[in-house]
C-alpha cells in the first residue's frame, strides 16, 4: 500500500493530531521538571551566593579589610574541591584575595550576575558568581561551580528531544499501522461496491465478529444493498406489469377505433365502439392517476392537509357511499364502531383508502355474502378492520398483493389493475400507519392501525362539522 495513501487518511491525520497532543504533554511536563529540579537548584545556588555576598560585606564593614581578606582565606581552605569562587579586588579590578588570579571579563546583567568559565588548581567548570561593590571601590566576586547544574540542565534538555522524538516516531508508526488496517477494512468495503456497480447486484460487505463500527457499517449498507435490490426488483416486475396489463387496452382501444373508422359500414353499433373505447380509456386513465398518486406519496411530495379527523365519521361517510352497491351485489354490508376514534390525518387520502378496500371488499365476496367494517379504539390505537368472506388470499401472497399490479389467480377473471391495495400501503405509510392482512376464515381481514389524537381543536371540529354538513 502507498504511503501517500496512508498519510491522506483520516485515520493517520488523527494520529497526527493525538501525537501532537501528547507532544505538548510531554513539553510541559518536561518543563516542570526543569523548573522544579535544576531551576530550584539554580535558584537555592543564587540564595546561597546572595547570602555570602552579605557575610562577607558585613565582615568587611565591621573589621575590615584584614578580616575580610582571612575568611576567605578560611572558605577557600575548608572548600579543596573549588566549589566556591571568591576574588577580592582593588578599584582597577586587581586581585587582592580569593582563588581567582584574575577579574572574570563576563558582562554582568542587570541583578549583577556573571557566568563564566571557571579554571583554577581545584576546579575546572563553569562558575555563576555577583559582583559586589564594597567601601573605597573595593570589589567583591562570590559564585560557585555551577557545571552539575548545567550537565543537569543539559541532561533534561537531550531526554525532552529525545521523549519528543520518539513520541513522534511512536505517532507516526501507530498512525500507519492504525492506518493500514482501517484502509484495509476500507478496501473491501470499496470493492465491494465497484462489483456492485458493476453489476453484481448480489454482492454484500463482509462483516466480521468483531462487532465494530466498520461491522456496523457494513450492515447498514448491507441492509441499504437489500433494499435497493428490492426496489430494482419492484420496478422490474412493475415495468413487466405496465407493459402486460396496458398491452391489452390499448390493443382493443386501437381496434375499436379502426371499427370507428369504418362505421359507414351497415350493420355496425358506432355508439356501443365508442362507449367500448372510452371504457378502455377510462380504465388506462384510471391506471396512471393511480401510479401517480402511489408514487406521490411514497416520495412525501404531497402537500397534505393533516388535521385531526374523527374517523368513525369517515368510515360511515364511506359505508354510505357503498351501501347502495352491496345491495345491488347482494352482499351484507355491516358496521360496528367505537364513537370519537380521532386521529390526526388527511380526510380526502384517508377517504379514498377506505373506498379502495371496501370496493375489493365487495369485488370479492360471494353472493349472500358479509363485508364488514369496523373502527375500534384501544388506549393510544385507532384499528380499522374491513372484513369479507371471500377467497381471502395465501399467507405468502399477502405482503406481495400491496406492491402494484400483483394480482393473484383469483383475481385474474376480475376487472382492475391491480393498484387498490397499493394506494392504501401509501397512504397506510403516508400517515405513518400499520397496515396488517390475516386470514377472515374463510375470507380476508384488512387492518389498519394508527395513532390516536386525544383532543380535538376547534379547527378541526369545524372542518368536521363542515364536511358532516
Amino acid at each position: 500500500m502507498r504511503t501517500p495513501v496512508i498519510i491522506r487518511s483520516t485515520a493517520f491525520r488523527v494520529a497526527m493530531l493525538y501525537a501532537l497532543v501528547f507532544g505538548a504533554s510531554v513539553l510541559v511536563l518536561l518543563a516542570f521538571l526543569y523548573w522544579s529540579t535544576a531551576g530550584y537548584m539554580a535558584r537555592q545556588a543564587d540564595a546561597t551566593i546572595a547570602a555570602e555576598i552579605e557575610g562577607l560585606a558585613e565582615q568587611y564593614r565591621r573589621e575590615g579589610l584584614d578580616r575580610l581578606s582571612q575568611v576567605i582565606a578560611e572558605r577557600i581552605r575548608r572548600d579543596p574541591q573549588g566549589r566556591s569562587v571568591y576574588l577580592f579586588a582593588d578599584p582597577n579590578l586587581n586581585a587582592l584575595a580569593g582563588n581567582l588570579d584574575r577579574w572574570p571579563e563576563a558582562v554582568p546583567d542587570a541583578d549583577g550576575w556573571i557566568e563564566f568559565p571557571l579554571n583554577t588548581e581545584n576546579s575546572r567548570g563553569y562558575a555563576r558568581a555577583r559582583r559586589f561593590v564594597l567601601e573605597r571601590r573595593l570589589h567583591l566576586l562570590v559564585g560557585r561551580d555551577v557545571q552539575e547544574l548545567h550537565d543537569l540542565e543539559s541532561l533534561i534538555v537531550a531526554a525532552l528531544s529525545w521523549g519528543l522524538a520518539l513520541t513522534l516516531a511512536l505517532a507516526i508508526a501507530g498512525g500507519i499501522a492504525t492506518s493500514r488496517a482501517m484502509l484495509r477494512r476500507l478496501d473491501t468495503i470499496n470493492a465491494t461496491s465497484r462489483e456492485i456497480m458493476a453489476g453484481d447486484l448480489a454482492r454484500r460487505v463482509p462483516v466480521s465478529s468483531r462487532g465494530d463500527d466498520f461491522d456496523e457499517l457494513a450492515s447498514n449498507l448491507n441492509r441499504m444493498l437489500d433494499e435497493i435490490e428490492s426496489l430494482l426488483a419492484s420496478i422490474k416486475q412493475v415495468s413487466d406489469n405496465v407493459a402486460h396489463d396496458l398491452r391489452t387496452p390499448l390493443t382493443r382501444l386501437r381496434q375499436r377505433l379502426e371499427a370507428v373508422q369504418l362505421a359507414a359500414q351497415p350493420g355496425r353499433d358506432n355508439e356501443q365502439l365508442v362507449a367500448a373505447a372510452i371504457d378502455d380509456t377510462d380504465q388506462l386513465l384510471a391506471t396512471f392517476s393511480a401510479l401517480l398518486r402511489i408514487a406521490r406519496l411514497e416520495s412525501g411530495r404531497v402537500d397534505s392537509p393533516m388535521a385531526t379527523v374523527d374517523l368513525t365519521a369517515v368510515a360511515t361517510d364511506a359505508y354510505e357511499l357503498y351501501e347502495a352497491t352491496a345491495q345491488a351485489s347482494h352482499v351484507n354490508l355491516r358496521q360496528r364502531y367505537t364513537p370519537e376514534a380521532w386521529i390526526t390525518a388527511d380526510r380526502d387520502l384517508l377517504f379514498q383508502a377506505l373506498c379502495n378496500l371496501l370496493d375489493n371488499a365487495l369485488k370479492f365476496a360471494p353472493e349472500d355474502g358479509d363485508v364488514s367494517l369496523e373502527v375500534e379504539r384501544r388506549q393510544d390505537r385507532v384499528r380499522l378492520r374491513i372484513a369479507d368472506n371471500g377467497p381471502g388470499i395465501p399467507a405468502q401472497l399477502r405482503d406481495k398483493v400491496l406492491t402494484r399490479f400483483f394480482r393473484g389467480d383469483a383475481s385474474r377473471s376480475t376487472p382492475g389493475h391491480g393498484l387498490g391495495l397499493s394506494v392504501v400501503a401509501a397512504v397506510a405509510k403516508h400517515h405513518g400507519a400499520g397496515i396488517t392482512l390475516f386470514d377472515n376464515a374463510p375470507g380476508l381481514t384488512v387492518q389498519l392501525e394508527f395513532a390516536a389524537t386525544e383532543t380535538l381543536s376547534d379547527d378541526a371540529l369545524s372542518v368536521e362539522s363542515e364536511d358532516k354538513r
